[in-house]
């Protein structure tokens, strides 16, 4: 018996020890905030890279539309690594091929995007967010008055506007965001959907909780309520399309708390990266709210935050 036990020490031992060296022989490890110049626009991007067993590297990928996508394998030749996505919504049946390398503790490459042209991207650690208990909470800040569009960044072919005290988009047009920017707070908002509309908010601008016409369908990450395409719901309680519903989310560091219809559906969960259509990747920086009104129409009679900080 005793050999056999100091045999299975051994074996646990040995295992461990090659699992250890297996995370440090990969520097590549971690997520990383892309940036990848684009026709002259500056895509904010997500990497995810982490360890398969003792020796695969695997991960997550999110390019500036669409959700996370699985990396089924990343190549590692020398210094240089690659891996390819199949695309999503991007036109075209080929895929996303990217080659980079590591540069002092940053990552730089090539894309090959679906049309094949080739772009260039580079790529930073994502910053760790601090979260904190008992949180003290400021003075609330109506987003929306009632009355106009006064705080709102105004884009050419705006299509938002204000009907009888409520923030509409008739129709698919452009998003409508924040002045003021926030860093951790408490939103509270109460909008209504038609049927088979879509919509979001987006934290910071770089989290979109997802609005959309989804009851009675299984939780997703893509479906009501859901960081789109990173954490899913523990049940979906989206009410019938033409009903007011709302959402309180609270957001400290990486941690996100969402009521949605007054269930709890995520509860201090870390959200990992940027949604699709985010603004920018400068995660440690405050950012503003976000109303997506490039898919659907959408309303809010009400738009509250509240922001928070260290007590």
């Amino acid at each position: 018996m005793n050999t056999i036990k100091t045999v299975a020490f051994l074996f646990l031992m040995a295992f461990n020890l090659t699992l250890l060296q297996a995370q440090e022989g990969h520097s590549l490890e971690g997520k990383w905030n892309l940036t990848i110049d684009q026709e002259g626009n500056e895509l904010p991007s997500w990497l995810e890279i982490r360890h398969s067993g003792s020796k695969a590297l695997i991960g997550r990928f999110t390019y500036a539309i669409g959700s996370a996508r699985p990396i089924a394998e990343i190549e590692k030749h020398g210094d240089i690594f690659s891996f390819e996505i199949p695309p999503q919504w991007e036109p075209g049946a080929s895929n996303m091929v990217f080659t980079g390398k590591m540069k002092d503790d940053q990552l730089q490459g090539k894309m090959i995007y679906v049309n094949g042209k080739t772009y260039s991207w580079t790529a930073t650690r994502a910053p760790k967010l601090a979260y904190y208990d008992n949180p003290k909470e400021g003075k609330t800040i109506k987003l929306f008055n009632g009355k106009n569009l006064n705080g709102w960044v105004i884009k050419p072919g705006n299509q938002w506007e204000v009907v009888d005290g409520i923030l509409t988009s008739p129709k698919s047009g452009v998003n409508l965001v924040s002045e003021e920017k926030f860093k951790d707070f408490k939103l509270h908002t109460e909008f209504r959907i038609p049927e088979k509309s879509n919509s979001g908010i987006y934290l910071r601008g770089r989290y979109e909780v997802q609005i959309a016409d989804n009851i009675g369908l299984e939780p997703s990450s893509i479906y009501f309520g859901g960081i789109y395409g990173l954490l899913i719901p523990n049940e979906n309680a989206a009410m019938k399309a033409g009903e007011w519903q709302s959402f309180d989310i609270t957001l400290i560091g990486r941690r996100v708390t969402i009521v949605a219809n007054g269930k709890t559906i995520i509860s201090n969960q870390n959200i990992d990266g940027m949604t699709g259509g985010a603004l920018d990747n400068n995660e440690a920086e405050a950012g503003p709210v976000l109303i997506q009104g490039d898919h659907g129409s959408v309303e809010f009679r009400k738009l509250e935050i509240t922001p928070l900080s260290k007590s």
